[in-house]
């Protein structure tokens, strides 16, 4: 059996209670009850709307402001005029190591929690939305078009964030969601389409809504020289270990070996 095949097999998900390390290969559990993953409130409260749209865009109201005027007025320009801009200008709104290439129409939400290193690219429509905990990557890492990295961590969870390592590429469309916290090695490919969850619903009770169970998330490893085919799923709690390949298409529900 391949280690892809072995990976897909249906197994029990790692222990709750450790802690994910790209060096010590641990992994954080959270479960968390239905009023905090859903953010409830009493039937008769009224949640401020606005107040709620703001704490998902920015880490405070004068932050959106500058991140929506300088996105805003940079975030269109076109060509290589546009990528200077915003090499000069979005350095008010997130951490840069050195140069980086930002293409037109990147969107950024909780740009203060984004850093990126040295000649890091950013292809047109990449979707980054950092939420406290945020969203690192390495020098000479590209970003094709369409990716989204969602750390989604509305619900402050310590663990959460994605951390991408040097010289690695996330293809067209991928989608990382980094609620448990992802991390991500040197010299990973991922294929387009792939998906990253680092979040899964709790289905205990068949007889109860999976919304009333709460969450786990336990995180996702990817170690260093990984290639993830097209259209691959790695879920919550998976470790990749280094140098290994996962098929087109497989669904990884267990540590992958090196």
């Amino acid at each position: 059996m391949s280690r892809t095949d072995q990976a897909c097999a249906a197994v029990p998900l790692r222990a709750a209670g450790q802690q994910d390390h790209l060096r010590r290969g641990r992994a954080v559990s959270s479960v968390l009850s239905a009023s905090r993953l859903l953010g409830a409130t009493e039937p008769d409260s009224k949640p401020a709307s606005l107040g709620l749209y703001l704490s998902r865009q920015a880490a405070s109201l004068p932050r959106y402001v500058l991140e929506q005027v300088v996105t805003g007025i940079c975030g269109g320009i076109p060509s290589i005029a546009g990528i200077a801009v915003r090499l000069l200008a979005y350095r008010l709104i997130l951490k840069m190591d050195g140069l980086a290439v930002i293409e037109s129409g990147v969107r950024l939400r909780f740009a203060s929690h984004i850093r990126l290193g040295k000649r890091v690219y950013l292809d047109e429509s990449v979707y980054i939305h950092a939420t406290p905990g945020g969203v690192s990557i390495g020098d000479d890492t590209l970003v094709m078009h369409g990716a989204v990295l969602h750390v989604y961590n509305f619900r402050n969870l310590p663990h959460a964030g994605i951390r991408i390592g040097r010289h690695s590429l996330i293809g067209e469309y991928n989608v990382i969601r980094g609620q448990g916290g992802v991390v991500i090695g040197d010299r990973v490919y991922t294929s387009p389409h792939c998906q990253l969850i680092a979040v899964n619903h709790v289905f205990d009770d068949p007889g109860r809504p999976f919304v009333e169970q709460g969450i786990t998330a336990q995180g996702i490893v990817v170690e260093d020289d990984v290639w993830l085919g097209s259209g691959a799923i790695i879920l919550d709690g998976v470790r990749v270990g280094r140098g290994a390949v996962v098929a087109a298409g497989a669904v990884v529900t267990q540590d992958v070996p090196p």
